[in-house]
């Protein structure tokens, strides 16, 4: 229980700049459906689906390669650190150097005449990917402040630059004023200024944190690189594949949906997606904190039944989240504009799959400290098929809910996958009778929520609320029945 404590603390401080940070940039999310409409929203949208999908390839898995291999006691330190960070350095360059030299390419891709777009997303891609070394060192040192005030500074300057834009400037220009700042602002650059605020963001993490790495003088080890390449290999095929389960919707909605304008309703999903941006924050909170502390705890005796708790209150809390957007939608959707409304329906669907998603990370811990991450590769590979396929025929026949099922079908597929595995290489004893009544008390709530409509709204959302509490309070009631019995 200590241990499960000490990683509640630090998932809450990892998560105060991911909480603060994501719900800070969640409040532009009004402002860029009003500002950028349901085409440039969908562009910007796309942009930043293939932004993801690039960073992971650009990592290529060396994050957790670096966690592995500065955790063991065994390794230089300063040459784990130098070697993943001087290889991120040196691969990140060629990409620089042939993007910009065949930017031509970008532009055909994202179907843009302006040659700066390509350029903002080359930079906000380089400078995000050379600053995930340095991150990882902090959490590895177990600094969760230092990490905190980092991220703070990127994000407030990004959101600084957004309001400067498409606020201050947009509002002058709006209102006919002819000076310097009025002038700043063009409705065809939008794009441009949402960009413009990420690359300065993520080029001034870049110099704060720069010192970090320098202080300690960090070693390139050749023989090093070798075996941290084959260690992080299967996990850049893993994260790939997850990433395309992310995003390759994103990707493909353009391309397939059955539409006269498919990037308006591509803009539609995205706003849409944003609105399960809780769960996605909390299971990127929870991420942050349970990759070290998994492995730091992985030669415990009792590590399995530390896994198992954890999960359990993983999925409580998840629970929790799903219920607490569903049940506040109504005030919850006013955080997009109007025009973006018709795709609230898919919001249940992208929670739950996001849920399952957290669900099989903490459960697939299994095949990364047992060092049996190429069975990661084979289930990251199905989800990835199964999301791609799933997408290819449902997305001309249904339109964006087809995606939003895709990735429900996909993540439980691969949750099945690894737990069946899990049981022949790493068994743990998860408590599936709690967590199944978790999961049925959920659902029941939701449903009730769902028979029960009543033209007023503040009597619906004060039901709402009391249906959440029942939650809230039989979660507590079991736990705690089960704390005394073990004590």
């Amino acid at each position: 229980m200590n241990q499960i404590k000490k990683l509640a603390g630090q998932t809450v401080i990892y998560g105060l700049s991911n909480m603060l940070g994501r719900f800070l940039n969640y409040l532009l999310v009004p402002l860029h459906t009003l500002v950028l409409g349901t085409f440039f929203y969908g562009k910007l949208t796309y942009i930043y689906s293939s932004t993801a999908v690039l960073l992971v390839l650009l990592t290529y898995g060396l994050e957790t390669g670096f966690f592995r291999f500065a955790s063991k006691k065994d390794e230089d330190y300063k040459k784990v650190l130098g070697t993943s960070l001087y290889s991120i350095v040196f691969t990140t360059s060629i990409f620089v150097f042939l993007s910009i030299a065949f930017k031509s390419l970008w532009q055909g891709y994202f179907e843009v005449s302006n040659y700066k777009i390509v350029l903002y997303f080359i930079l906000i891609i380089a400078f995000d990917v050379l600053n995930a070394i340095p991150f990882a060192k902090l959490r590895i040192d177990e600094r969760p402040v230092k990490f905190v005030v980092v991220k703070l500074v990127g994000i407030f300057i990004n959101i600084g630059l957004n309001l400067f834009y498409l606020l201050l400037c947009r509002k002058l220009s709006e209102t006919g004023n002819t000076g310097f700042l009025a002038r700043i602002y063009k409705p065809e650059l939008v794009l441009d200024y949402v960009l413009i605020a990420n690359m300065v963001s993520s080029v001034v993490t870049f110099i704060i944190l720069l010192p970090e790495i320098i202080r300690v003088k960090p070693i390139f080890d050749f023989s090093l690189l070798k075996r941290l390449l084959k260690y992080s290999f299967p996990i850049l095929l893993i994260g790939l594949a997850g990433m395309l389960n992310d995003n390759i919707d994103k990707l493909l909605i353009p391309k397939l949906i059955n539409d006269p304008n498919p990037m308006e309703q591509l803009g539609i999903y995205g706003a849409n997606f944003k609105l399960s941006v809780l769960m996605v924050l909390f299971i990127q909170m929870f991420r942050y904190a349970a990759e070290p502390f998994f492995f730091k705890n992985s030669e415990n005796s009792d590590a399995k039944k530390l896994y198992a708790d954890v999960m359990n209150y993983f999925i409580i809390f998840g629970l929790i989240i799903f219920l607490g957007v569903i049940f506040y939608m109504d005030i919850l959707k006013y955080f997009i504009a109007k025009e973006f409304w018709e795709g609230l329906y898919v919001v249940p669907i992208l929670l739950i799959a996001k849920l399952v998603f957290g669900i099989l990370f903490s459960l697939s811990i299994w095949y990364k400290i047992t060092d049996k991450t190429h069975y990661g590769i084979l289930i990251a590979g199905i989800g990835a098929t199964i999301t791609i396929v799933l997408n290819i025929i449902l997305l001309p026949r249904i339109g964006y809910i087809g995606s939003a099922f895709a990735s429900l079908l996909s993540y439980s597929v691969m949750l099945g996958v690894s737990y069946y595995l899990s049981t022949k290489h790493y068994f743990i004893n998860y408590n599936f009778k709690k967590i199944a009544f978790y999961f049925i008390l959920a659902f029941a709530l939701f449903a009730i929520s769902k028979v029960v409509q009543i033209e007023s709204k503040v009597i619906y959302i004060i039901i709402n609320t009391i249906l959440l509490l029942v939650f809230v309070t039989a979660a507590y009631i079991t736990e705690k029945r089960s704390l005394k019995r073990e004590n």
